[in-house]
């Protein structure tokens, strides 16, 4: 019975392996793996959690402090009596205990000008941390359809090969027939050995892009992913209005993380300035206290010494005061701290301006390139096309021994070289459309912002 559970364990360990290795993965389940398993990303996580808890603790400074104090002293030899200030040769010990609190309740507003950056600061965090997710996202697509480029090539060489081995076949009868010299063998041969070796290369070169996807996606245990390729896409020029690199640019500034950090990085370092100037401000604060102790040498009219109830009770005394501070001179430095904070400021504002700059020659070398890209797909395919009957044409006039099988590869190797000229435009105008959607706010990624 042990060893039929067992069987039956092994049994569904196997099944499921085989399950998941024949599961297909969507661009949408590749990406939202790669999110989730991403080592860097956690590290961002780990310093937008880092300026939270600032954030949070600056609230909490606008709090009084709060401190208690205990203290035990045993004192030898000529001392002076804390009770009664006597100077006394004998040893005792005393008791202290204390409580404190302390409020500020003007600093020159420089506790909510700090809740206001670090504020700012965690938001920029959280931008920068979703930033860097669409660029993994991003990163994903393109090997995602890496993948899906080179399992097409496989795809048109695992036909060549095919269209070869027919060929072979064919003229192997027409030598074994006589109608055909064994030099001909030869030829189509070499020509199957050919495209024999593309499949081989087209294999490899579809491994180490599965390689890339998976890395990527931080897959564990996998070398090989089969993806799902039943997405297709029509290919069609957008309205002039849609390609405006302006109308792009005017969309993609209002949201892009990168840009919408940079900008909540120059409101902190405003911020920092109101925090240097508060510095020059006088400064206010209310304290109140409790203390009380116990002496051994505090004694009554017997000399007997006061016992500890007591004297905890009648050595009680409170206070309350509000204390002033006017600053005259600190050897110029909060002033400096000033002019850093304004320089900080103009290299965040500088900063905010070179993101822009980039996002925007991102834009026109996009709108530009996909413009570039459309106008080619469209003579790819006419090209695969017109090849396409130029080598069915020359499979026909090879079959009745019109033309040399070298003429016959080199109208095949066209059209494959069409093939794939025509899957890699393809390919990329998806990656193009999808990058141009993005920038133009459109749901591309199912990325929570």
């Amino acid at each position: 019975m042990k060893r039929l559970h067992t069987i039956l364990i092994i049994f569904t360990l196997f099944i499921t392996s085989q399950v998941l290795a024949q599961e297909n993965w969507s661009l949408d389940q590749c990406i939202d793996h790669a999110l989730h398993h991403n080592l860097q990303l956690n590290d961002l996580n780990y310093n937008t959690a880092s300026n939270n808890e600032s954030h949070r603790q600056s609230f909490r400074a606008l709090l009084p402090s709060v401190s208690a104090n205990s203290s035990y002293f045993v004192q030898y030899g000529r001392s002076v009596d804390p009770n009664n200030n006597a100077i006394v040769s004998n040893d005792f010990f005393s008791n202290n205990y204390s409580l404190n609190a302390n409020i500020d309740i003007f600093r020159g507003f420089q506790k909510l000008n700090t809740i206001a950056s670090t504020n700012f600061l965690h938001s920029a965090t959280q931008q920068e941390a979703l930033q860097e997710k669409y660029m993994l996202a991003f990163r994903v697509m393109t090997a995602f359809y890496d993948v899906q480029f080179f399992e097409g090539q496989l795809q048109i060489s695992t036909e060549q090969v095919d269209i070869s081995l027919k060929n072979y076949n064919l003229v192997k009868k027409q030598v074994e027939l006589g109608i055909k010299a064994g030099a001909d063998l030869y030829e189509v041969e070499s020509v199957l050995i050919a495209d024999k070796l593309l499949v081989t290369q087209a294999k490899n070169n579809l491994k180490a892009a599965q390689l890339r996807l998976i890395q990527e996606m931080n897959l564990e245990h996998k070398t090989e992913i089969q993806i799902n390729t039943a997405e297709e896409m029509l290919i069609k020029k957008e309205a002039p209005s849609f390609m405006t690199v302006d109308t792009v640019y005017e969309e993609a500034v209002t949201f892009m993380p990168m840009i919408q950090a940079q900008k909540l990085r120059v409101h902190a370092a405003r911020k920092d300035i109101a925090i240097a100037r508060g510095s020059l401000y006088p400064s206010l604060s209310l304290s109140a206290g409790y203390g009380t102790g116990f002496f051994e040498t505090n004694v009554d009219a017997t000399g007997k010494v006061i016992p500890f109830n007591t004297q905890i009770k009648d050595n009680a005394s409170q206070f309350v005061g509000l204390s002033l501070r006017i600053p005259i001179s600190n050897r110029w430095r909060s002033r400096s701290q000033i002019k850093q904070q304004k320089i900080a400021l103009d290299r965040a504002t500088n900063n905010l301006n070179i993101q822009k700059q980039t996002l925007n020659k991102v834009i026109q070398e996009l709108v530009q390139g996909y413009e570039s890209s459309v106008e080619e797909y469209e003579q790819t395919k006419q090209s695969e096309v017109a090849l396409l009957l130029a080598f069915q044409i020359a499979q026909k006039k090879y079959e009745k021994g019109l033309i040399s099988a070298v003429a016959l590869y080199q109208s095949k190797n066209l059209y494959a070289n069409a093939q794939n000229v025509n899957l890699q435009m393809k390919l990329k105008l998806m990656v193009q459309k999808k990058t141009l959607n993005f920038y133009m706010g459109l749901p591309v990624f199912n990325i929570k912002k």
